[in-house]
C-alpha cells in the first residue's frame, strides 16, 4: 500500500506520543511492527518521535519491522538506504527535518540520519497470511491496509494482531478505521477520538 508520507496523521502521532510512549518507555526491548509500511515514510516517522521522546540508551533498544506485500520489490531498497527525494519530505517540521535529514547527492536527495536508520528492518510480508513477524510486540501500527480488505478478512487481521502482541501491547489505527464488533472484546480503546487500543488479554 504505497500512499503516505512523512508525519501523516499527525494528532495520531501526538495521542502515540503522549499515551503509548510512556508504557513502552518501562520496556527492555520494545519491539513496533509497522504493518503495510510503503515506502517507509511511516516506520521512520515513529523512530523519529520515538528518539524524541526516549533517552539515547533506552532508544537503542527500539525495533521497529517494517512490512509490506512489495510485489515490485521497490519498498525494501529505498527503506534499507533511507534515502528520498525532497518532495517527499517537504511536510516534514522544519525542526526535524533539520536534524534527521541530510543531503545525500546533487539531484536534491536527503537521507535520513543513521540512528533512525538503523531502528528499523523491512520484511516482505503478506498481512493475510495471517501469521505475524513476531509475538510479544509492544505496538502494532496499521494505517490505510485494513479498509483495502473485505469485513471477514479484517476480522482475521486483528485477531492476529492480538496474539502478536504482549498482554500490554497497543494497536495503532487509521483514524477512520473503526474496529470490527467481532473483536471488541480483545481490545481497549484507550481514547474516544482515536483509533488507539490497549490489547485486553485472553
Amino acid at each position: 500500500m504505497a500512499f503516505t508520507f512523512f508525519f501523516r496523521d499527525l494528532q495520531t502521532l501526538q495521542y502515540v506520543t503522549e499515551h503509548v510512549i510512556p508504557k513502552l518507555k518501562g520496556r527492555s526491548y520494545i519491539n513496533i511492527w509497522d504493518a503495510g509500511c510503503a515506502m517507509g515514510p511511516e516506520p521512520y516517522t515513529l523512530a523519529i518521535i520515538l528518539r524524541e521522546n526516549m533517552g539515547h540508551f533506552m532508544y537503542r533498544n527500539v525495533r521497529i519491522y517494517a512490512t509490506d506485500i512489495d510485489e515490485q520489490d521497490t519498498f525494501g531498497p529505498t527503506i534499507v538506504k533511507g534515502v528520498y527525494p525532497y518532495d517527499m519530505l517537504k511536510r516534514i517540521p522544519k525542526n526535524f527535518f533539520e536534524s534527521y535529514f541530510s543531503k545525500a547527492d546533487a539531484n536534491g536527495d536527503y537521507v535520513i540520519r543513521d540512528d533512525i536508520r538503523k531502528a528499523v528492518e523491512f520484511q516482505k510480508h503478506d498481512i493475510l497470511s495471517l501469521k505475524p513477524i513476531r509475538e510479544n510486540l509492544g505496538m502494532i501500527v496499521c494505517k490505510n491496509v485494513l479498509l483495502h480488505f473485505n469485513y471477514a478478512k479484517r476480522v482475521e487481521v486483528y485477531k492476529m494482531y492480538h496474539q502478536a502482541l504482549s498482554d500490554d501491547g497497543y494497536l495503532v489505527n487509521e483514524h477512520t478505521q473503526k474496529l470490527p464488533k467481532e473483536v471488541g472484546h480483545m481490545f481497549e480503546q484507550i481514547l474516544p477520538n482515536a483509533q488507539i487500543f490497549k490489547k485486553i488479554p485472553s
